[in-house]
């Protein structure tokens, strides 16, 4: 009896893990292949723009100076985020507000001295296109569209596809390594597809595993909210739901703001601790800008400080330092960094790049696997006793 239902479960198991794979087949591999041409995107685009990310020390201009005379008789957009580094041979980074149509404008990298232009990043825009189509398969509305929750849901369909495959491959002798890790490249056809589709899943499925639970972070705030609540102390996870303060007294009116004081705050906070500071103003009414500093020791892009400070009054509204996060914190804070592998340093990143290049392999497998199932199926003799038509 128990071994019928065993059966029976794995029947089940083995019809939900096919029909997954069937739909989400290439959507997978297309969501894979992107996310391995991002794994090295830094490193690209700095080789590809080395000659236009140094200049000559000179005494600095401060940012508002170097955003007006930037913006002097030019149509360039507005000014929504600058990057500044204590490095003084590197360049300005200049990011604009998406205009009325929703498109933004290339960035820019600028000389800090003079702010004479660079000239535009090579590979931004198609690493733009190649993020929009790994997030949302470049459906209208970016992370407010539908391609958000699909793409979650996609997600949601390889975490059953791999535990359901792993329930279904428990061989006899779990214990046996080479008949976990070591295809039977003797064989051919259906065995040879088979052995492939198995290995190669066992090999991936703790990154693939890692990589979807990780990527539901970014398409569900139900996820996010329990992730949060689950790793974070209680008030900062409360923190992250609270609204956002309003405007004070005396400020009815629009307010024409820039970075300088920000800057300054900035500045006297962190002292010579930092290597890099992204500035980014409001997109709304408000006059809190939000600066991102990374230090000079810092290796991963989520091991960052955070500030908000009034741009009309310099005043610190808040301070959020990594070094201060409990683990669990730490955990959220680098979920980026574990979703693509690079907490592991640029080996980890190559790994999940490798395993990102298998999915179509791992897919193109499955696939053929299901076709001859379907072929030995209608070529199969009927069961005895059956009534074949004609007879």
């Amino acid at each position: 009896m128990a071994a019928r239902t065993g059966h029976s479960i794995k029947a089940v198991l083995f019809q939900v893990h096919s029909i997954a794979g069937l739909i989400l087949a290439l959507l997978l591999s297309v969501i894979a292949l992107t996310g391995a041409i991002m794994s090295f995107e830094d490193e690209i685009v700095d080789h590809l723009n080395s000659g236009i990310m140094q200049v000559a020390p000179r005494p600095a201009l401060m940012p508002d100076e170097l955003v007006a005379r930037l913006t002097a008789g030019q149509d360039l957009g507005k000014v929504s985020a600058v990057t500044l580094s204590s490095d003084p041979s590197t360049a300005l980074h200049v990011r604009f507000a998406r205009d009325e149509r929703g498109d933004r404008p290339t960035s820019l990298y600028v000389d800090p001295y003079d702010a004479r232009v660079l000239g535009s990043p090579r590979g931004e825009a198609f690493f733009a296109t190649v993020r929009r189509l790994h997030r949302w398969l470049l459906i209208p509305g970016d992370g407010k569209g539908w391609g958000r929750p699909i793409t979650g849901t996609i997600a949601l369909g390889l975490i059953v596809m791999l535990v359901s495959g792993l329930v279904l491959r428990w061989p006899r002798r779990a214990g046996s390594v080479k008949m976990w890790l070591k295809p039977n490249l003797g064989l051919s056809g259906r065995g040879l597809h088979r052995s492939l589709h198995t290995v190669i899943g066992t090999w991936v499925l703790p990154v693939y595993l890692t990589m979807a639970l990780t990527g539901l972070y970014f398409s569900f705030e139900w996820y996010k909210d329990g992730v949060t609540w689950l790793l974070a102390r209680p008030h900062a996870a409360a923190a992250k739901m609270a609204t956002k303060p309003p405007r004070p007294d005396g400020r009815a009116g629009p307010v024409a703001i820039g970075f300088d004081r920000a800057w300054t705050t900035f500045q006297r906070e962190e002292g010579p601790r930092f290597s890099r500071a992204l500035l980014t103003l409001p997109a709304g009414a408000g006059t809190t800008i939000r600066i991102r500093s990374w230090g000079k020791a810092s290796l991963l892009e989520t091991t960052r400080d955070e500030f908000r400070i009034d741009a009309v009054t310099g005043q610190l509204v808040s301070a959020e330092r990594f070094t201060d996060k409990t683990f669990g914190e730490k955990i959220i804070a680098a979920i980026y960094d574990i979703h693509r592998g690079e907490i592991l340093g640029w080996p980890g990143k190559l790994a999940f790049m490798i395993a990102a290049i298998l999915m179509p392999l791992f897919s193109v497998t499955g696939i053929l696997l299901y076709l001859s199932r379907r072929r030995l199926r209608r070529s199969a003799p009927p069961p005895l006793g059956r009534l074949v038509p004609g007879e």
